[in-house]
């Protein structure tokens, strides 16, 4: 890159002096602008003779290269040497544009590992991450990229998962804990228990997903390919007949005028504004989604979320936290502690997850010497003695077979009734916590002109009603076996419109079937999920539904700059061309017709890099 704009400042300093300063010597003046030709020129004409030779001829090489000797030849020297100057100009810039796409796209290639430090008997050995095996311990020390997925055995630390997430703030690590390949280690050195190969690692599939992106391209990348393939060999017939016809038959016309037209027509046909800015508008989008730990798997999918009119959501773990919590505690008689005491060591031996629940809200050591006689009531509950008192937990059934008077609740959620000496004691509600982010991700779906939110869920159809109208969401269904989601959205399909879409928003393990036949299929906190990776068009590492809206508003910006783009040289492109045949344009206008507007589409195409704009949508 350097090299070329080393190029191009010598022939435009060459041009210049032969332009403004003038010899009065026509050979010196002719010699100086053939020398800024060369400089500029020969890489382009070198390509259009090897293009030749492969049978690839209607390209921009081929037209630059017959445009400006054919100037040269009518004698206009400026003209020549300026369309393959600002040619190699509008080249510089797409580099740039390029350039500053791949970097996007290689801050996230960056997590990939070059080592791992593998622990046999009490020595490291360093490893290419392929050679590590399932079961083998991995040292990382701190600064070190964790090189595959696993859990730690030794040590705790804290560890930067902005490659994989997009999450800037560090993540605390301790032994039992999960890590993933692909993070950095900041502070502690941990031992990790590898459990997967590296090809089956989340570091080696999110690389893959990412590489094969730019292959599954959009309609409207599909529709410039078709234009150009046909558009040039067209331009370029219209251009020999424009040259030879006219003056055959319009009398007193003079040859080198017609030619003149030609050329200049030749210039302006060249379709680079399209055939660069729009393909790199996509794989701007796709990259700075990458930067927000989005990941698309096509500039097809990013297209078609543009078009999104009804989202459908899954509840449990992409609203919700997916995880049960102790929500409510109503005690009678007793203390509100002292209740969830007595429960917590009635579940004390049971891994139940509402057991699970009451014993990380209790989240104190449970001295077991103090249950005894502990009795599972199938379908009620569980039976204790709890020091000297008889404690009874469980369901409306279990207080009714043992005729106790209660008071029954109606909070939403699984309530666990407890009678202390059969004397009712009070009641813990346990319910699936809503996701912060949810509540504000619905309005700001409605604000992106969504016509429908849905929800599915297996769920209870009080808890689902629940859920869906704290979050305001349109319809919701409950009850659902997975073969009931898929029928759902079927019928769900068929009320779109003909270029709408609907898009299914699920955890990618237990909706894949779902994600499978949505026409986007977004995968909730995929991170470290294959069922998430394979399934789904869509990846949002993190669990955050705002990210929904993120990507929403990046594929609808990327899709305004390609129309932009696409309208724009279309438009100068004609107007430039009718122009030059009727020659009312010289070759300066044909000049700015291409490279000056393959400049401001490549300019205007960068603009979809700026996504500091949309992480809004994040925080909010």
């Amino acid at each position: 890159m350097k090299k070329k704009k080393n190029k191009i400042i010598i022939a435009f300093i060459l041009f210049l002096i032969a332009l403004v300063i003038n010899f009065n010597n026509e050979w010196i003046n002719n010699t100086i602008y053939i020398i800024a030709y060369i400089i500029v020129g020969l890489e382009i004409i070198r390509k259009a003779i090897k293009n030749i030779t492969r049978g690839k001829v209607f390209d921009e090489n081929f037209l630059m290269t017959v445009a400006t000797i054919g100037a040269f030849g009518i004698g206009e020297f400026p003209e020549a040497v300026a369309v393959m100057l600002f040619y190699q100009i509008g080249e510089l810039f797409q580099s740039y544009a390029v350039n500053k796409s791949r970097k996007s796209i290689a801050s996230l290639m960056d997590i990939r590992p070059d080592f791992a430090n593998v622990e046999k008997n009490g020595k490291l050995q360093k490893l290419e991450p392929d050679d590590v095996k399932i079961g083998d311990i991995i040292v990382v020390k701190p600064g070190e990229k964790i090189p595959l997925d696993g859990y730690i055995v030794e040590g705790k630390s804290s560890i930067d998962t902005t490659a994989l997430t997009g999450e800037a703030m560090p993540q605390n690590v301790v032994e039992e804990q999960e890590v993933l390949s692909g993070c950095i280690n900041l502070s502690g050195v941990i031992k990790i228990k590898v459990t997967k190969k590296y090809e089956e690692s989340t570091v080696s599939k999110i690389l893959e997903l990412v590489e094969n992106a730019s292959s599954k391209k959009s309609k409207s990348e599909n529709f410039i390919t078709k234009f150009a393939r046909y558009y040039t060999p067209i331009v370029v017939i219209i251009a020999v007949f424009l040259a030879i016809i006219p003056p055959i038959f319009i009398k007193d016309s003079a040859f080198s005028d017609w030619l003149y037209r030609a050329l200049s027509f030749l210039v302006v046909s060249c379709p680079c504004a399209l055939v660069i800015s729009i393909p790199l508008s996509f794989f701007g989008g796709i990259g700075g989604a990458s930067k927000m730990g989005i990941l698309i798997k096509g500039s097809n999918y990013l297209e078609q979320l543009s078009n999104t009119e009804i989202i459908i959501f899954d509840k449990t773990g992409t609203l919700t936290e997916g995880v049960f919590e102790v929500q409510k505690i109503k005690a009678i008689d007793i203390s509100e502690e002292e209740l969830l005491r007595i429960t917590a060591y009635c579940e004390n031996y049971s891994n139940h997850p509402i057991s699970v629940s009451v014993k990380k809200a209790y989240n104190r050591e449970i001295d077991e010497k103090q249950i005894v006689e502990v009795h599972e009531i199938a379908g009620c509950g569980i039976s204790a003695k709890i020091g000297e008192q008889n404690i009874l937990v469980g369901n409306e059934k279990l207080m009714n077979e043992k005729n106790i008077k209660f008071t029954k609740s109606n909070d939403i959620g699984t309530i666990i009734y407890v009678a202390i000496e059969k004397k009712f004691a009070g009641y813990i509600v346990i319910a699936d916590k809503i996701k912060e982010d949810s509540i504000n991700t619905m309005k700001k779906l409605k604000n992106n002109n969504i016509k429908q939110i849905i929800m599915l869920t297996g769920d209870r159809k009080d808890v689902g009603e629940s859920v869906a109208s704290k979050l305001g969401i349109d319809k919701v269904y409950t009850e659902l076996l997975p073969d009931g989601k898929v029928e759902k959205v079927e019928n769900l399909l068929k009320e779109k419109s003909k270029k709408g879409k609907l898009a299914f928003v699920g955890d990618g393990i237990n909706d894949a079937p779902v994600l499978a036949i949505a026409d986007i299929g977004i995968a909730m906190g995929g991170l470290g999920s294959d069922a998430a990776i394979e399934a789904a068009d869509i990846v949002l590492m993190t669990d955050e539904p705002s990210k929904i809206v993120s990507a929403i508003q990046l594929s609808k910006r990327t899709m305004k700059i390609v129309k932009e783009n696409i309208i724009f040289a279309i438009f100068i492109k004609v107007l430039v061309l009718f122009l030059s045949a009727l020659g009312l344009s010289t070759m300066w206008e044909a000049v700015f017709a291409d490279v000056g507007v393959s400049i401001i589409a490549i300019i205007n195409a960068l603009r979809v890099f700026r996504v500091e704009k949309l992480k809004i949508y994040q925080k909010s």
